[in-house]
């Protein structure tokens, strides 16, 4: 059947009275044409819908007979001319054409993504029977994108036959092995395709595909291997003179493996793996062969070590290296874990397990939630140092140390939480490119671990098992802002940044982060390095020197910047830099006053005074 798009203006210009037979038609040098007689009923015309136009036109335009003398002059029953003639004033020249065409109103097309009609051009190439619905449930499934029936069959329509295939495709008993046509079978039916489609593509009986896919679902892809039919207990050759037999070797030979003592024994009829079984057998029958363990009695579960009792009793911190690499360095992983509720209160990433990456996120921690009654961890260099130590005892903790290499690493419980962090996240953080990235997904994995249950809680009886929820509101000992950073003091220095995101340290003016400002930000000094440092997000790094004598940090230089998106300035700067460009002033200590200088003659600062 064909498709006729009209519009309403058409309607309107077939109906209009006087619009018909009143304009002549002209030659290319504007005379007038002159046309055969309309009237003759030999006329012939080649369009089914002017002729039947022509055979009404002289009673509903020109209106000079009657429709039983029209239908005298063609020949044509007057039926059929009344026919017409009311088709012609209820819709129009719509009403006068074939019933062979269908009439679709013009409407507005919605557009679809390329994808989508690049998927329906592959199906329709690849099998031409899928149902409208079928179609919308693969689309959907593959990419996804939710569509609707109706449209699925206009875009379906609208798209080339299918190509002749080049090669013929593979069916379901044209499989080197079965187990890869079965395989098929099941990803076509997970991809969309309904029973009918993979049946008649694959030509294969609709009763094979709900076995195979019961199987899937029941023991899922080791069912689709071929199973053999042969008795699943073989028959046994070995009996108890065999058995002696080989038990006395192994009394004599302890250490011989089965392949020695099935040559030794001599016996052909029974091959090497049934004299391994033979031996295994023995050894749990007879005690008194040579070499044989005893069967210890297996020791009761000891309580762990460090076992909480109340929130913020045990905290464990630790860290880990990744196994990825960003540009060509294996990036860390240090996170504290509160005992009881298993919750990772804070963490942070860096290139190396340093004392000032410990403090960031021991201070995060103490920050949120106070401090602990202990803090275990191992004996790394980060949780040993002095300034380490001296921090955990100005804040009253009891700061206990483990050694790993005498079996103690379970007793640290983060150490064992990075197997879940392993299993849950590593292929998240592989995929890091830099080290912005990296530390995205790190702050994306402790929300989604705080958040989601817990197999340790949920032995516990805990409800629900999820270990923000296990924490509640609880708090440790609390401090001060002010307190905290006071006993952080000899490792850090708070500063706010003006509202240019610049700050100030021992007479050192430079840079931070533009997006932060008015906020106050932790700059951490280790060894040659200083670190500005927000929510553990490292934000900027210069290079350093700490004076001892003074303490007080001098030759500030090098600057390296991290932007990040989430503190990123809504304005743009003034004096854009990158990561190769930093600016550090440096101004002294103020001299004597003097007169004040007029307006004009004094000299306007770069960077924003801070008292």
């Amino acid at each position: 059947m064909e498709t006729f798009t009209w519009r309403p203006c058409d309607l309107l210009w077939a109906t209009r009275p006087g619009c018909h037979g009143t304009r002549r038609p002209r030659d290319a040098h504007g005379g007038l044409t002159v046309l055969p007689d309309a009237d003759d009923p030999q006329l012939p015309f080649n369009d089914p819908t002017q002729h039947r136009y022509e055979i009404i036109r002289p009673v509903v335009v020109i209106r000079n007979r009657t429709v039983t003398e029209r239908a005298q002059e063609i020949g044509t029953h007057p039926e059929t001319v009344g026919r017409l003639k009311r088709r012609f004033e209820q819709q129009g020249m719509l009403g006068l054409l074939p019933d062979t065409v269908e009439v679709v109103p013009s409407g507005r097309q919605g557009r679809v993504d390329d994808d989508v009609m690049q998927e329906l051009a592959s199906l329709k190439n690849l099998y031409d029977g899928f149902q409208y619905r079928e179609l919308c449930r693969i689309i959907f499934y593959k990419l996804p994108y939710p569509i609707s029936d109706k449209t699925v069959k206009k875009l379906w329509h609208q798209l080339p036959p299918a190509s002749p295939r080049q090669l013929p495709l593979l069916d379901y008993h044209s499989y080197p092995e079965r187990s890869q046509a079965r395989q098929q079978v099941i990803g076509l039916y997970f991809q969309g395709w309904n029973k009918l489609s993979i049946s008649r593509f694959l030509r294969v009986s609709r009763p094979t595909i709900n076995e195979w896919i019961g199987r899937f679902e029941s023991d899922n892809l080791a069912s689709l291997e071929d199973q053999s039919s042969a008795p699943k207990a073989p028959v046994r050759r070995v009996w108890l003179p065999v058995m002696l037999e080989v038990y006395h070797l192994q009394k004599r030979h302890p250490d011989a493996g089965r392949f020695r003592m099935w040559s030794v024994l001599g016996n052909p009829e029974i091959s090497e793996r049934t004299v391994g079984r033979v031996m295994a057998l023995n050894k749990r029958v007879y005690q008194d062969i040579p070499h044989v363990s005893k069967k210890r009695d297996k020791k009761a579960p000891q309580p762990h070590p460090f076992k909480a009792t109340f929130a913020h009793e045990y905290w464990f911190i630790d860290g880990r290296i990744m196994d990825f690499e960003i540009d060509g360095v294996k990036w860390w992983s240090l996170i504290i874990l509160d005992g009881y509720s298993r919750t990772m209160l804070a963490g942070a990433v860096a290139k190396t397990e340093a004392s000032w990456i410990a403090l960031t996120v021991l201070f995060t921690a103490c920050r949120r939630y106070g401090a602990p009654h202990y803090l275990i961890s191992d004996k790394g260099g980060a949780y040993i140092s002095d300034l380490f130590d001296g921090v955990c005892g100005r804040l009253g903790i009891d700061h206990k140390t483990i050694t790993g290499k005498d079996g103690q690493s379970y007793k640290n419980l983060m150490e064992t939480h990075f197997n879940v962090q392993r299993r849950l996240y590593d292929y998240q953080f592989s995929l890091s490119r830099t080290p912005i990235e990296f530390e995205q997904a790190h702050r994306h994995f402790l929300e989604l671990y705080n958040s989601t249950a817990h197999q340790g809680l949920l032995q516990e009886k805990f409800e629900p098992p999820i270990p923000l929820q296990v924490l509640g509101e609880a708090k440790g000992r609390l401090y001060t802002i002010e307190e905290l950073e006071r006993r952080f003091s000899r490792a850090l220095f708070p500063r706010t940044t003006n509202r240019y995101g610049c700050v100030t340290l021992h007479s050192y003016h430079f840079y931070v982060e533009e997006g932060l400002p008015k906020t106050k930000v932790l700059l951490w000094v280790y060894g040659h390095e200083l670190r500005a440092v927000f929510e553990t997000v490292v934000l900027a790094e210069y290079h350093c020197r700490y004076d001892l004598r003074d303490r007080k940090v001098k030759d500030i230089r090098d600057g390296r910047y991290y932007p990040h998106d989430d503190y990123a300035s809504k304005q743009g700067s003034l004096i854009a830099l990158n990561p190769q460009e930093s600016l550090v002033l440096y101004r002294q200590k103020s001299a004597p006053r003097q007169a004040r200088l007029p307006f004009a003659a004094q000299q306007l600062w770069l960077f924003e005074l801070v008292s």
